[in-house]
C-alpha cells in the first residue's frame, strides 16, 4: 500500500565544506577542576585535506562499477542535479603508515551503515500521528565521520548504499562535508536503508527500520579498499554491520586489516535491538568482537542490556573492561560521561541545553573524542588531558541535541568553542 509522506525541507546544516580543513588538537589552558567550567582552547592545525576535480563515479567507488552503476554514471555526468558529485571529493592518501609517511594528517575511518532518517516535524507523537517528516542523512558511523570533519579532522567512510536517489544524496553529503568517500560502494540491486524515528516528549527516540535487506547489509569483503584501511590511524565501527552476512565478513576483514596496520580500534555498539533476531543474538554479536577494541563507548542503557547490572555503578562498567582495553567511556546523556582506564576512572559533567532531538548526540560525542585522540594517543594515560577532551566531547553531544536530525545537527569546531566559552564558571 502506497503511503503519501510530506517531507520538510532538509536543514541547511547539512554542512558546507570547511574552509580550513584543519585538525584541531585542542589543549585546554585551564584544568577542568569544575567539570562544568569551560576552558579556553589553543587550537593547533594539523590537517590539510587534498582535493581532486573531475571526480568520476568510478573513482568515487574505488573502481567498482556494476552495469547499473555504469548507467548511473552516464546519468550523473549528464544530469545537472548530480553533476556536483564529480567535483571536490577528497582523495584518500596512499601510504600504508597511517597517513604520516608523506606528512598527511592522521586519518579516522568510520565503517558501517549510512542511511536516511525520517524525523517527525512534531515531537511526542506516534509515527502514524506525525503530520510530516524531515529527511536527514544518518547512520552512526557516517554521523561520526561527518562530525570529525566538521571539528577539523580528516575522516573517511567505508560502507554501501543503494544505486538510487538516496544513495547519491548521501554520497554528495559526504563530499559536501569533506569526508573521503573512496570506500563507498553502490548496490544496484538493493535500496538505501531508511529509518523512521519517533521523538518522545523528552527528545529521546525510537526507531522503525526499512532494510530487507538494504544496501549497507550487502557490502562484501572483495569490495573493501584495503589500502585505504591500512592508512587509518583510528578505525571506528559499530555492531549493526555484524548482524548479517556478507557485511559481517567484510567488517571482520576490515578490522583485521586495520589492526595489523597499527590502527587504534574504536567501538560503539550502538544497540538497535529491533534489527537483531533476538536479544541474545544481539548480546552475542556485540561481545564477539569486544576484546579486540582499544576504545569502547557505550551508553548506560547498553550497560544494563549487556550486563544486567546497575548502569550507574562502577562495578557494572568495570566488568566490561578487557585486558587490552585502553579506555571505556560511558555516556549518560545530559548528565555527562564516565571514563575507565587501567590506571584511573572518573566522571565529567555534561552541559544543560534545550533538547529537541537526541538522534546523533552519542555520535557527536564520539567525534569529539576521536578528533582529539587521533592527534595524540597518550591523552588516554593523562587524566587531566582526558577530562578536558571529554568536556569538549560532552559539548559536541549537547549541541547536537538542539536541532532535528543527526548529521544536520553535528557542530563545527568554532560552534563548540563558542558554546564552551559561554558556559558559566
Amino acid at each position: 500500500m502506497a503511503t503519501l509522506l510530506s517531507f520538510a525541507t532538509m536543514a541547511s546544516g547539512l554542512g558546507a565544506a570547511q574552509a580550513s580543513n584543519s585538525c584541531i588538537c585542542a589543549s585546554f589552558a585551564q584544568s577542568a577542576i569544575s567539570y562544568s567550567t569551560a576552558s579556553s582552547f589553543i587550537a593547533t592545525p594539523c590537517v590539510k585535506t587534498s582535493f581532486i576535480s573531475d571526480f568520476s563515479v568510478r573513482e568515487l567507488t574505488g573502481g567498482h562499477l556494476s552495469r547499473g552503476m555504469r548507467k548511473r554514471k552516464t546519468r550523473l555526468e549528464s544530469d545537472p542535479r548530480r553533476r556536483d558529485l564529480s567535483k571536490g571529493i577528497a582523495r584518500a592518501s596512499s601510504p600504508s603508515t597511517n597517513g604520516h609517511a608523506t606528512g598527511e594528517p592522521p586519518l579516522i575511518i568510520c565503517f558501517g551503515e549510512m542511511l536516511i532518517d525520517f524525523v517527525p516535524t512534531v515531537g511526542g507523537l506516534s509515527l502514524a500521528e506525525a503530520p510530516a517528516f524531515k529527511k536527514a542523512p544518518g547512520g552512526a558511523p557516517a554521523n561520526v565521520a561527518v562530525g570529525i570533519s566538521r571539528l577539523g579532522g580528516r575522516s573517511a567512510f567505508i560502507g554501501k548504499v543503494g544505486d538510487d536517489e538516496f544513495g547519491y544524496m548521501l554520497a554528495n553529503m559526504l563530499k559536501e562535508n569533506n569526508v573521503e568517500a573512496k570506500g563507498l560502494r553502490f548496490d544496484p540491486g538493493a535500496r538505501t536503508a531508511l529509518a523512521f524515528v519517533t521523538l518522545r516528549e523528552d527528545g529521546e527516540r525510537e526507531f522503525m527500520f526499512y532494510r530487507n535487506p538494504s544496501a549497507d547489509m550487502l557490502l562484501q569483503e572483495n569490495e573493501l579498499d584495503i589500502n585505504l584501511i591500512k592508512n587509518a590511524t583510528i578505525f571506528h565501527y559499530g555492531s549493526i554491520s555484524l548482524i548479517t552476512e556478507p557485511c559481517k565478513l567484510a567488517h571482520l576483514a576490515a578490522m583485521k586489516a586495520a589492526k595489523e596496520a597499527g590502527a587504534l580500534l574504536s567501538y560503539d555498539p550502538n544497540l538497535r535491538l529491533p534489527l537483531w533476531s533476538s536479544a541474545e543474538a544481539a548480546r552475542t554479536g556485540i561481545f564477539d568482537i569486544w576484546d579486540q577494541a582499544d576504545l569502547i563507548k557505550i551508553s548506560e542503557e547498553e550497560i544494563s542490556f549487556l550486563t544486567g547490572g546497575d548502569p550507574y555503578s562502577d562495578e557494572a562498567a568495570i566488568n566490561l573492561m578487557h585486558p587490552g582495553l585502553k579506555l571505556l567511556l560511558v555516556t549518560e546523556g545530559q548528565d555527562g560521561c564516565r571514563y575507565y582506564t587501567k590506571e584511573f576512572s572518573g566522571r565529567v559533567d555534561g552541559h544543560k541545553v534545550d533538547t529537541i532531538d537526541t538522534t546523533g548526540a552519542g555520535d557527536a560525542f564520539v567525534a569529539g573524542v576521536l578528533s582529539q585522540l587521533v592527534c595524540d594517543f597518550s591523552l588516554m594515560q593523562d587524566e587531566k588531558r582526558l577530562r578536558e577532551t571529554l568536556l569538549y566531547a560532552n559539548a559536541c553531544g549537547a549541541i547536537a541535541t538542539t536541532e532535528r536530525g543527526a548529521i544536520p545537527a553535528l557542530p563545527q569546531h568554532e560552534v563548540v568553542s563558542t558554546f564552551m566559552s559561554k558556559v558559566p564558571a
